[in-house]
């Protein structure tokens, strides 16, 4: 695995060489893009980060369903992250540093921070230091500014923008934020050798051998699904919770990259693959995932604290037989409703298993 490798700081002493706008550079010059769904080029954003004191946080804040990339890094080659981060802040000329740990991890956070502490030789070259902060497993973390709150011991509500972090993000101060497998990279990039295309996926579900594949972007989806080893005839590909479903069956040629998930409806986003077998009913998942978001919605606005709650019941009615024609309406209208119209990006992305699941899965919701 091209993740796997072992830099033992080489690429961090190769830029100690370099200018810091050459690093960033060669950085935009790779076409590295956000590894967590973003899809942000990195070193774009690295170069729009403003002036005067600076912050780098690393998102580690992995609370997709189905997406446990980043864990599988950080238990296997947490060197390479430290090392990335170490060369994203001296690119950027920072020295400060968060790892902001999602709750559920906290049983890694004792290996990183005596991984930091075998690093200070290296760190103390460019004045870096690194601090982990443990979440408290709030989903919506996954938003860079809610992680701001939540870093300044606020509640983690998302902030309105512009202004965008790197203007004004930690303590109002530039900040830029990159996920775990994002900053894993940076070492492997400046050493050369690296390919843009491999990128790791979960693989979980109705699978045999579930797990972290390291696969190119663009291979069609039935390649990547038999690597799990399927337990029976898969119905559907869900693109984590947030990321909507496909019917298997009729789109199992289908090259899996961000651009033609997107025209199927869906959103490939940190590729964390759910695989659904045949005996499987769609609509139990569909609730499933509805009570999922209405126990992580915030509660800010109406459309999705009061909208996904109103999912929950309707698919409960339909599950218990007792629906109508005109609920099933209804389902559809509030789906559309409360992506159109919620504040941030939870209750946008909250019904899209839903608005897939009525386009591909109709059937399924018997009245």
């Amino acid at each position: 695995m091209q993740i796997l490798r072992k830099s033992n700081w080489e690429g961090f002493e190769k830029t100690r060489k370099m200018k810091r706008i050459e690093i960033i550079n060669v950085v935009k010059k790779s076409g590295l893009k956000g590894r967590s769904g973003s899809n942000f080029f990195t070193g774009l954003k690295w170069e729009l980060m403003g002036k005067g004191t600076r912050y780098l946080i690393c998102n580690a804040d992995e609370s997709e369903p189905g997406t446990f990339k980043d864990k599988f890094i950080m238990e296997n080659n947490p060197s390479l992250l430290i090392e990335g981060i170490a060369i994203a802040s001296y690119a950027m000329d920072i020295h400060s540093a968060i790892i902001y740990l999602r709750g559920e991890y906290f049983h890694l956070k004792p290996k990183l921070e005596k991984l930091i502490k075998q690093s200070e030789k290296h760190l103390k070259k460019i004045k870096l230091k690194i601090k982990i902060v443990l979440g408290a497993g709030s989903y919506l973390c996954g938003e860079e500014t809610a992680i701001l709150e939540s870093i300044e011991g606020n509640r983690p509500l998302v902030r309105k923008k512009p202004p965008y972090p790197s203007q004004s993000g930690l303590y109002g101060k530039p900040t830029c934020i990159n996920n775990v497998e994002t900053l894993a990279n940076i070492p492997l990039i400046i050493l050369g050798n690296w390919d843009n295309n491999l990128q790791l996926f979960s693989l979980s579900g109705d699978l045999n051998e579930p797990g972290i594949y390291e696969i190119e972007l663009g291979m069609p989806l039935k390649h990547i699904v038999s690597l799990g080893k399927p337990k029976n005839e898969p119905k559907a590909v869900y693109f984590g919770g947030s990321g909507g479903c496909i019917p298997y069956q009729k789109f199992k040629n289908l090259r899996v990259d961000n651009e033609l998930i997107s025209e199927k409806g869906g959103f490939l986003g940190a590729r964390g693959l759910i695989i659904v077998g045949e005996n499987r009913d769609i609509v139990d998942i569909s609730r499933t995932l509805s009570e999922f978001f209405v126990h992580e919605s915030c509660g800010y606005c109406t459309p999705c604290r009061e909208g996904n709650f109103r999912v929950v019941e309707l698919l409960e009615k339909i599950e218990n037989n007792k629906a109508k024609k005109d609920d099933v309406k209804l389902l559809e209208q509030l789906a559309y409703h409360i992506s159109d119209t919620s504040y941030c990006a939870l209750g946008v992305a909250s019904t899209t298993h839903l608005k897939c699941a009525l386009k591909y899965f109709k059937k399924e919701f018997k009245v």
